[in-house]
């Protein structure tokens, strides 16, 4: 398949990396391990059991497995929430900023 075989809605201007790292979600009632299931220069997806939702700020936390570079940290908002099984949800975040 080739990109004028996809719909439009599927064509995105960031390319996303398809990852599953450990991240750690810093929200208004706390912090929690969550797993980060794909991640852009704008965005990333996240599944998580912490009842989130659209709107709301978090800060999150990609570790680094070099001793010498400190991971990354994003601020970001909650801009799509999707059920899982059980307790867990998907999040879409829109990244606010990085450092």
């Amino acid at each position: 398949m080739n990109d004028n075989d996809r719909a439009y809605s599927e064509k995105r201007d960031f390319i996303r990396m398809r990852v599953e790292a450990s991240v750690t979600l810093h929200y208004s009632g706390g912090s929690a391990v969550a797993l980060c299931r794909d991640l852009s220069s704008t965005g990333m997806q996240i599944e998580t059991d912490v009842p989130l939702s659209i709107g709301d700020r978090i800060r999150v936390h990609i570790p680094s497995e070099h001793s010498e570079l400190s991971g990354l940290n994003a601020e970001a908002e909650v801009i799509r929430v999707s059920p899982l099984d059980g307790r867990l949800q998907s999040l879409g975040l829109v990244i606010l900023s990085m450092s």
